[in-house]
């Protein structure tokens, strides 16, 4: 198995941006993989004009970011802060070729009627644009971003809704010898359904997710922790209960670790096999699945880095209380029934054409031969077609 976090967490320092995990089956080509591919931009966005930026790490660990011709740039390190080349990708309608060298911890930024602006930091240490600072240049201009890593073994790129939804992307692979795949990914004006959507939420401030006039973006509520304090704690409370009396299998979905069992003790601890401990959570940390109990530290156990998915992807969907055989027996039908649930991740997937995208970071957690991800690998690729849709479907 490989994981998002190893797959794409090179960049995670340099651009300034949370990378969590995620868990995907693959099986190596027995042949390396090409020394570049062919990344394609199709443009339908509608917008007046749109523009595409390729970041990422370099396989001697440096900072590349590809010039409009393909050209790498390596940006050198500034005595301060400065700002990067201007390294925008103008766009047509018809689609853009550029052909990209191996890198990993990479995004294909896409950016509608504005250029992004990005910052050079001594190191270097690429300065992303930021969604959350009201301060920062680019937080009211329209942009979105894919990630993907492309090794010695394979490209790996996904769609992810972990941070927000903005711009619709979708994702289609060719190669030369293992088939296509597709991501759909939001349709056009998918932004303004979600946003709509959380408006209606009675049970907490959903609506103060939505950020800028338009809107702009819409964020995950791992961002706005004050917003949700104690939102899930019935739950988590009803879930913790259950599994005092009653045993709670989780499977790695590792063969050489296999399942492993586990009851809340007196001390108020889930505790797998005698060995494995974690304290009850609170909203913050499922939301973000990286704090309190589900933070993965260094020297940590596979065991427990392979439970650590598993236990926040149940409780992010609100299966975790009634399906004590996780993540087997799960079934999309049941995900975010709870009435206090992940309402972000349950809207962006009811817009989601084939349920694939991640709205949490271990929104892939699944059983065997379920896929829920945003992702599209293989060891032979050939061309990776990123295409952009509107993002409002009605003039605003």
């Amino acid at each position: 198995m490989i994981s998002r976090r190893s797959m794409l967490g090179v960049s995670a320092a340099a651009l300034a941006a949370p990378v969590l995990g995620r868990f995907l089956p693959f099986q190596a080509s027995a042949a390396a993989a090409p020394d570049t591919f062919t990344l394609r931009v199709v443009n339908d966005s509608g917008a007046g004009a749109a523009y595409a930026y390729v970041t990422g790490t370099s396989p001697d660990d440096r900072i590349v970011v590809l010039k409009p011709d393909g050209t790498p740039y390596y940006p050198p390190s500034p005595a301060e802060q400065t700002p990067l080349e201007d390294c925008a990708i103008p766009l047509q309608g018809s689609g853009t070729e550029l052909t990209v060298p191996r890198m990993s911890g990479a995004r294909v930024y896409i950016a509608t009627e504005e250029k992004l602006e990005f910052f050079v930091n001594p190191g270097p240490a690429l300065v992303a644009p930021s969604f959350l600072d009201e301060n920062d240049a680019n937080y009211q201009k329209n942009w979105s971003f894919c990630e993907f890593t492309f090794n010695d073994t394979q490209l790996y790129a996904n769609i992810s809704y972990v941070d927000f939804v903005s711009i619709p992307l979708g994702l289609y692979l060719t190669t030369s010898s293992s088939g296509e795949q597709t991501v759909a990914g939001l349709p056009a004006g998918a932004i303004d359904v979600i946003a709509g959507e959380l408006a209606k939420q009675q049970d907490a401030e959903w609506g103060q997710l939505v950020h800028g006039d338009g809107p702009v973006r819409v964020v995950s509520p791992h961002y706005r922790e004050d917003l949700f304090t104690d939102y899930l704690a019935g739950y988590i409370d009803e879930a913790w209960q259950k599994y005092t009396g009653e045993t709670l299998t989780v499977d790695t979905q590792r063969p050489e670790l296999g399942k492993v069992n586990g009851k809340v003790g007196g001390d108020g601890k889930l505790t797998f096999d005698g060995a494995e401990s974690f304290g009850k959570p609170v909203t913050a940390d499922v939301f973000s699945c990286d704090t309190g109990p589900f933070q993965i530290k260094e020297g940590d156990s596979d065991v427990r880095k392979a439970i650590v998915p598993r236990l926040a992807a149940a409780l992010n969907r609100t299966t975790l209380r009634d399906n004590p055989n996780q993540p087997h027996g799960e079934d999309p039908n049941n995900f975010y029934q709870n009435s206090a649930t992940n309402h972000y991740a349950r809207i962006v997937h009811q817009n989601l054409p084939d349920n694939r995208g991640y709205a949490f970071p271990y929104d892939d957690v699944a059983p065997e031969g379920v896929d829920f991800s945003g992702a599209v690998i293989a060891g032979d690729p050939e061309v990776l077609t990123v295409t952009v849709s509107a993002m409002h479907t009605q003039r605003r």
